[in-house]
């Protein structure tokens, strides 16, 4: 049972907006591009890092939310493949932030019954980084709320190249040489197998792209695009996503019955 005490100050906006919810049609998963840092820091005439910074705040908020409303799973993209480009400092200061961030949290976590998972090419990380993504993920491997995976060294890319390259191998020591690939086989060998998909995606910063992001699992994503910045990202602003998202028609490449009903009426029309 949804407390919404826990969400929402009394005459707050957030329950304001929170009233409007339906938490029967909540989203199951919510994948999120945190844009804006580098933007929100140079707006404050700060070092970029510092935008990396205040960003945790938003990450605490969001992923305590989420937990709360009883979702079932919520991913943030922290770091992708591409962002090795960025100086060394800066890099070096985001898995900094990260071990940081677990170490701090991690009793959180446990407390909102959160289990923790990440997904990318974890093996490239600096073993220090993989060592407390590892304590992490196994000390929370035993919660049953929410499930928190953080996307690091990730490309969606990446993911289906590493995909087909698991299943190749699987398919080369099983001997399954008559074995038919299909979809579910397929997603089955994701990095987020045995995961629904995303069906809210929640870009901050007001960019219009996907940035290489769950790009197999997004196909049917209903896309919530922010100008807010990530480190201004609130509670009332996930709200504002949901919101949004419960007015769509998910229709997944079909028709509403109104509309069905009409065309089958034009056929029987055509044919009397």
């Amino acid at each position: 049972m949804i407390d919404v005490r826990k969400l929402a100050e009394p005459g707050s906006s957030e329950e304001t907006l929170l009233e409007k919810i339906d938490l029967k049609r909540l989203p199951k998963h919510i994948a999120v591009i945190m844009d804006g840092n580098g933007r929100w820091a140079r707006a404050r005439h700060l070092p970029r890092v510092e935008g990396h910074r205040a960003g945790i705040a938003s990450v605490r908020e969001i992923v305590e939310t989420a937990a709360r409303l009883e979702l079932g799973v919520m991913t943030l993209y922290a770091f992708s493949v591409e962002n090795w480009k960025r100086p060394r400092y800066e890099v070096a200061t985001l898995m900094m932030l990260l071990k940081e961030y677990l170490r701090k949290e991690l009793q959180t976590l446990m407390e909102n019954n959160i289990r923790f998972l990440p997904i990318g090419r974890i093996d490239g990380l600096d073993p220090s980084v993989q060592r407390e993504l590892r304590y992490a993920q196994e000390k929370t491997a035993e919660n049953s709320g929410l499930l928190f995976q953080i996307a690091l060294n990730y490309g969606g890319r990446a993911e289906i190249v590493d995909t087909c390259n698991r299943i190749m191998a699987t398919l080369r020591e099983k001997e399954m040489t008559d074995a038919v690939i299909d979809e579910a086989f397929f997603s089955d060998h994701l990095y987020t197998a045995n995961v629904d998909d995303p069906d809210l995606l929640i870009r901050t910063s007001g960019e219009l792209r996907v940035s290489n992001f769950l790009l197999w699992q997004i196909a049917y994503a209903e896309i919530h695009v922010t100008k807010v910045l990530w480190p201004d990202f609130r509670r009332k602003h996930l709200f504002e996503a949901i919101l949004d998202f419960q007015s769509r028609e998910r229709r997944y490449g079909g028709v509403e019955p109104s509309d069905a009903e009409m065309f089958v009426e034009a056929d029987d029309a055509a044919s009397s």
